[in-house]
């Protein structure tokens, strides 16, 4: 069990899950991000002057590393090279990209779909409506294939809606708009950060309030709120936030007055652990370079 202040937090949850059967674990024992590859996860806005488009194609092996785009939160029917989304990495630099769609979920359960994402070094999820990615590809062929990118050390991201898929709750998924922040049979991400729910846009359209109620009836979750043009990179259970603004943290469990908003702010170059819920102090990690292991 952890020491200090995360360990009485993590007892708190153990009590609160038990009473309704579910069992609880250490943190030292559950990984929260991924065990291998990592993760750019984005609060959507303009990336231009952020270098968090660069910091993902480095993530992903440099330039000429296959990266696979998939822009079906999006509205389109179909998509080409025509699309914003592909100009966007051409700029930033990617030379060897791949568009992968479909609104089929027959498709996307085929071998012959996920064949571009063997290959991948790096997935990237664009804007647009979460329950679109859950209708196409959630539990298929295809986000398995998502999730053996990472398994081979690399490196998957996403923008907006993009970057809420990735968390293993899943809010704004309601078909009928995004103000739903919980939505019956669509509260399931892809699960790339366990017990972690992530959040978008949040200082730009003023959603800072709006995760709250979605931990304290889920105490189990960590709330990342992102705002637009700000990332975090997340390497194992640690994340760094880069770009122009603000990422909050939402811990229904953290001790605090009751005057005190539950809610707090990390800045550019700020890290923290998602396993003890805590703000890393001192020297910053020198990054590490990708790897396959």
């Amino acid at each position: 069990m952890g020491n200090g202040r995360g360990g009485v937090r993590v007892a708190v949850l153990c009590v609160l899950l038990g009473a309704v059967g579910v069992s609880c674990a250490a943190p030292e024992d559950v990984e929260v991000g991924p065990v291998k590859g990592s993760l750019v996860v984005v609060g959507g806005g303009r990336l231009s002057g952020t270098k968090i488009l660069e910091r993902f194609i480095e993530l992903a092996g440099g330039p000429s590393a296959r990266i696979v785009l998939v822009p079906t939160a999006g509205t389109a029917g179909s998509y080409s090279t025509k699309w914003s989304g592909w100009r966007m990495f051409l700029d930033a630099g990617a030379t060897n990209l791949a568009i992968l769609h479909t609104r089929d979920r027959a498709e996307a359960d085929s071998e012959a779909f996920v064949k571009p994402l063997k290959s991948a070094k790096g997935v990237w999820f664009g804007g647009g409506r979460q329950w679109r990615l859950v209708d196409s590809y959630l539990n298929t062929r295809t986000e398995r294939a998502f999730r053996d990118v990472l398994s081979r050390g690399g490196v998957v991201g996403g923008s907006s809606a993009g970057a809420t898929i990735q968390g293993d709750y899943l809010v704004r998924g309601a078909r009928e708009g995004n103000r739903i922040m919980m939505a019956p049979g669509y509260e399931k991400g892809f699960g790339y950060l366990k017990r972690c729910v992530v959040d978008q846009h949040l200082l730009a359209r003023k959603r800072e309030n709006d995760l709250v109620a979605v931990v304290r009836k889920h105490p189990e979750l960590l709330g990342i709120g992102i705002d637009e043009s700000t990332a975090i990179v997340v390497h194992g259970d640690e994340f760094e936030v880069m770009g122009k603004s603000s990422v909050a943290i939402y811990d229904p469990l953290r001790p605090r007055p009751a005057s005190e908003a539950m809610y707090y702010f990390l800045n550019a170059g700020d890290r923290f652990d998602l396993r003890q819920r805590t703000r890393l102090q001192g020297v910053k990690r020198k990054r590490s370079k990708p790897t396959d292991e």
